[in-house]
């Protein structure tokens, strides 16, 4: 039975923290064998990206695979082929594939009909490899000690809001999201989070107040305001300029509070460029573990069968 990867739920606790350690393991230089020696694995675009794709390409490459890029723009999707037909297609050429789209309807819907493993790599609603990735980058400076600390997200709740909701309720975390009136995240991812809460132990708060959420945080999270495709408005600026993650707001997280920023950052909204950059190293081992977390993934699923 193929195993995919499109929400951080398709994992169960268990089997999230066996990729987590075993990616510390991998990000050592332990163990890695050419486990997809022989596959052709697919990335399907929509969106731009940077982290996602250059990660995910060499590790393919890094397990012994070969990865084949695909813009949506340059296929028969853009000129209306059914998605159930394009998923049928790519499935009798390939051994997998990675979709970064727009809507998490669509890909869901792909998923059903490919034969394959099919791995989510952002929608609207979702971004699970970055935030398996960013666990790991928690785990590997906090060890054990991550189910104690208090992590705090704030500014907009899009998809990477989401899934961090999701990820406290399935590695048991502690999490406090803080977004304005109508900006909340999606309920049911929401829901999702609290129900894994009730078997992990995880603690999952949400406030319009940034000051609560940061108080004595260990560490504090924040991502753009606009998402790629979303229509910026004065209106959503306004009401998240009270969020931005600045030295004042800092000031009320522990003295040691680590900051963490998925990339791309729009330096002067959600984040000044002061504390980008006394946090830029940790941001910047954050992407890299992209890559190390995403071998691990990949070597989990095409494995587990």
């Amino acid at each position: 039975m193929k195993r995919d990867f499109i929400d951080l739920w398709n994992l169960d606790p268990e089997e999230s923290w066996r990729v987590v350690k075993r990616t510390e393991e991998i990000k050592r230089g332990e163990g890695i064998e050419p486990v997809l020696e022989g596959k052709n694995i697919g990335l399907l675009f929509t969106k731009p990206s940077t982290r996602t794709r250059v990660s995910f390409e060499v590790a393919i490459n890094q397990l012994g695979g070969n990865a084949i890029f695909l813009q949506e723009k340059e296929l028969q999707l853009s000129r209306g082929e059914d998605v159930r037909d394009t998923a049928r297609t790519l499935t009798r050429y390939l051994d997998g594939i990675i979709i970064r789209t727009h809507s998490h309807k669509w890909l869901e819907e792909f998923t059903k009909w490919a034969g394959m493993p099919v791995i989510n790599a952002l929608t609207d609603k979702s971004h699970p490899c970055q935030i398996l990735s960013d666990v790991f980058t928690l785990y590997e400076r906090f060890g054990e000690g991550i189910r104690n600390i208090k992590i705090a997200f704030v500014g907009d709740g899009n998809n990477v809001c989401n899934t961090w909701i999701v990820a406290a309720g399935l590695f048991g975390l502690n999490l406090f999201v803080a977004t304005p009136e109508g900006y909340g995240p999606d309920s049911y991812y929401l829901q999702a989070g609290l129900d894994l809460s009730n078997f992990t132990g995880g603690n999952i708060y949400l406030t319009t107040n940034p000051v609560e959420a940061v108080k004595e945080a260990d560490v504090v999270y924040t991502d753009v305001w606009f998402s790629m495709g979303d229509e910026r408005s004065e209106e959503k600026l306004e009401a998240l300029r009270p969020f931005q993650v600045n030295g004042e707001l800092l000031s009320k997280a522990k003295d040691s509070v680590l900051v963490m920023h998925c990339l791309p950052a729009k330096k002067g909204e959600e984040i000044t460029e002061e504390v980008f950059e006394k946090f830029a190293d940790f941001i910047f081992t954050q992407a890299e573990n992209r890559l190390h977390t995403q071998k691990a993934l990949l070597e989990f699923l095409f494995t587990q069968r």
